[in-house]
């Protein structure tokens, strides 16, 4: 008799590569939303004469909006369902891109990129918890953490697509906004032919429906997993209750810590690169689109190391390494040193801390119960985007009035501080599955060690 086996225990296969497709798009979009408005503002900022105060409202209306979006989206996800809102959202961005090209005052930008702000905060939640729900255990933190490595191709793409249309001259920045429209339509296309999370539809006392989707997908022989799923619909403050809180807390600091550097740097790197000496009207986009790829260096071995060595040293040195970089780079920043070197900084910055940005999908999708995963991940995706968006403004402030060093050594201890949070908190999830690293707030005992079984 062939011994039935799980989700969990299948091997990878072209299903979930093509699952890897549809999630990644999420994160591809995200970056080159986020990064397409530093080029387009550019050429915009000197044609409607913005002041400091609406050229960082424009930089940050989308941040502002994934706050919103987050919240609501991972909510949504978890009480009607993960494919529906993963194809609204997608919509929304069509529609909201088209727009910015027709857009003739810098606040109806605002106003639309507060929009899109919400559609791609919506889609994060969904991104994250579909690729766990599906994914191999032994493969889930490499699965998950790639969609990561598409935030920097689609933040590097953005960039590449700027500084080719400069050529098209004051209207360039009209055909740099809409080109987001492009990508979005083709994943909303492909996105109609996915399934919906077997895990959710059981959660939603929908078993036959989820064990249809299983054994298509994996043929027969194979359940959603070992143990039944807990029947609850899921409301807003269960992420704070039974034990969940302190994750919440844990995953919404971790996260803020590493992304509000991580945007504020991104944001304005042409600004940064050019006051480091690269500075000629072009090269400092073309140079920002470089290192943003070489960037993605840093998630190779990442994506090997979270599954060998596990999650807690690839989150906690990545932060202490990022964080000395920053302050070697303050303290340089005003001594002439040679390009080389500062290019060298910004690499180690950029690779670990790349490699540890991972984490913002691994742990929130591991450490919370199904009915409650998008709702939880959604938070987290809101409360960073929140602190991105007031760090991502007041940058350029502090910049202008302090210098690049104070504003690098800022960024430096944001790091520091994420590198004492992830020792005093991090859990060890690896080679856990969903069911095992979602009930880690249960233990009496805390383990650490991934190769242990918790006791039920």
């Amino acid at each position: 008799m062939n011994k039935v086996r799980t989700m969990e225990e299948m091997p990878l296969s072209g299903f979930h590569f093509k699952m890897f497709a549809y999630t990644s798009g999420s994160t591809f979009l995200d970056g080159y939303i986020i990064g397409i408005i530093a080029v387009a503002l550019s050429v915009m900022q000197p044609q409607f004469d913005m002041s400091l105060t609406v050229t960082g409202l424009v930089g940050t209306a989308m941040l502002v909006g994934m706050f919103f979006g987050g919240i609501i989206g991972g909510y949504l996800t978890d009480l009607i369902g993960r494919k529906t809102i993963f194809l609204l959202d997608m919509l929304v961005i069509v529609i909201a891109s088209v727009l910015q090209f027709y857009v003739n005052d810098p606040m109806q930008l605002v106003i639309l990129r507060f929009i899109l702000g919400v559609a791609v905060g919506a889609d994060y939640p969904i991104a994250g918890t579909l690729m766990a729900e599906f994914s191999p255990k032994k493969n889930r933190g490499s699965l998950i953490g790639g969609l990561s490595a598409l935030w920097y191709i689609g933040y590097a793409s953005s960039y590449l697509v700027g500084y080719f249309m400069l050529s098209l001259g004051d209207t360039s920045w009209r055909w740099m906004l809409l080109s987001s429209a492009i990508p979005s339509f083709l994943l909303l296309m492909a996105r109609l032919n996915m399934p919906e999370s077997p895990r959710w539809l059981a959660n939603k006392g929908r078993e036959k429906e989820a064990n249809a989707i299983v054994q298509k997908i994996f043929g027969d022989g194979v359940v959603m997993s070992e143990e039944p799923e807990i029947k609850e619909k899921a409301t807003f403050l269960d992420i704070f209750r039974n034990g969940y809180g302190k994750w919440v807390f844990f995953v919404a600091v971790f996260w803020s810590l590493q992304v509000v550097p991580t945007f504020a740097i991104g944001t304005y790197i042409p600004e940064i690169l050019g006051q480091f000496g690269l500075a000629d009207g072009k090269s400092e986009y073309l140079g920002s689109a470089i290192i943003n790829v070489v960037y993605l260096a840093g998630l190779l071995p990442a994506l090997y190391l979270v599954e060998k060595i596990g999650r807690r040293p690839t989150l906690i040195w990545p932060f202490l390494i990022s964080s000395i970089a920053l302050f070697v780079l303050g303290a340089t920043s005003g001594l002439n040193m040679p390009f080389a070197f500062i290019l060298v900084l910004f690499i180690i910055y950029g690779t670990f801390n790349t490699g540890m940005g991972i984490h913002q999908w691994i742990y929130p999708t591991e450490l919370f119960p199904t009915h409650i995963r998008g709702t939880a991940v959604g938070f987290g995706t809101g409360v960073t985007r929140i602190a991105s968006s007031i760090g991502t403004f007041l940058f350029p402030i502090i910049l202008a009035n302090y210098g690049l060093s104070i504003t690098l050594y800022i960024c430096g201890a944001l790091f520091f501080v994420g590198f004492l949070v992830s020792i005093l908190m991090a859990p060890e999830t690896k080679n856990m599955s969903l069911t095992e690293t979602s009930s880690l707030t249960n233990l009496k005992r805390r383990n650490f060690e991934p190769n242990k079984t918790i006791n039920k």
